[in-house]
């Protein structure tokens, strides 16, 4: 009867140990879901493709972005080798004034084109918070000669220089879903001081839609389609022509290598900031008028001993 008892009261301590940790695990998880834990890298880069995407880049460090698009791969082998003979680029740098807030500037040689723009990411995807936001404004000036002619066919005259100027406002809203899906909306603003002609509307709304699904640890396939909220109907009768241009979509893989991330990818649009791709895409998938480009981003570090090269 004795060693009953012990044996009862051995089994009693232990089910009230065992309750006792398990309230402690319990109240653990309970206080480690009170902590907010980030979500990092929603995408590699500070770009999808052509647009933006709500990465910022971490305080003093520097990218350096060079952009590259060639001509249509419908333009044949003999006379332009597949589009390969021609070549629009663009330069730029962007610096992380904070780890949220970055400033930008950039040339494209797709009519002369300077632009400036900043990004600040608003809120930060995390256990307790579904989605990243960022806001993003961008100011590019045409330095083309006046009396240029656009690939629409428009002769284009400047009589000042604010005409010249185009302004882009866009909210940027992304959820990264697991480790291999993100996906991205884009609203968008794009003004230009001076229409390209009467009929055409100087402000153009847009919606972009943009995703990445990760293959393996250093490559992703991405894609991007930007949708052109315009009357084509409106223009049609206005000016007994079709609208001249179209929506833009891309799709590439991303290649990460360490300190930078080289992208590849195919486009109906050569622009390379919004005021191109958003507003001058004239090229169609289904007329094959597609162009071959990449994007090369190259982070360096300003801070002393910093490992950390992207972010």
């Amino acid at each position: 009867m004795k060693k009953l008892s012990i044996l009862l009261l051995f089994f009693s301590s232990t089910i009230n140990t065992a309750m006792a940790q398990d309230d402690l695990m319990a109240m653990l998880d309970q206080q480690a879901s009170k902590e907010k834990v980030y979500t990092q890298a929603t995408f590699k880069a500070t770009r999808l493709i052509n647009g933006q995407t709500i990465e910022t880049i971490a305080k003093k460090h520097l990218n350096f972005w060079i952009s590259h698009r060639f001509g249509a791969v419908n333009s044949g082998f003999l006379e332009n080798f597949f589009g390969l003979d021609e070549a629009r680029i663009r330069l730029g740098l962007e610096y992380g004034i904070t780890d949220q807030w970055l400033i930008g500037a950039g040339r494209s040689s797709i009519e002369k084109t300077y632009d400036f723009y900043t990004k600040y990411k608003l809120l930060r995807q995390s256990n307790q918070m579904p989605i990243s936001v960022a806001a993003y404004g961008n100011w590019a000036i045409n330095t083309m000669p006046t009396g240029y002619i656009m690939p629409s066919g428009t002769q284009m005259r400047f009589y000042n220089d604010q005409q010249r100027q185009s302004f882009v406002g866009q909210v940027l809203i992304a959820r990264k879903w697991n480790e291999k899906l993100s996906l991205q909306i884009m609203p968008t603003i794009l003004h230009n001081n001076l229409s390209e002609t009467s009929y055409h509307e100087n402000t153009i709304s847009s919606v972009g839609f943009g995703g990445r699904y990760k293959l393996s640890n250093r490559l992703s396939i991405s894609a991007e389609y930007y949708k052109n909220l315009i009357d084509k109907n409106a223009y049609l009768a206005k000016s007994g022509e079709v609208y001249p241009y179209h929506d833009s979509f891309a799709i590439g893989f991303d290649i990460e290598t360490g300190g930078h991330v080289f992208q590849l990818h195919f486009s109906n649009s050569r622009g390379m900031i919004e005021k191109h791709f958003i507003g001058q895409t004239n090229g169609t998938w289904g007329n094959a008028d597609i162009f071959y480009g990449f994007n090369i981003a190259r982070t360096f570090s300003f801070e002393p001993d910093a490992k950390k090269t992207h972010k």
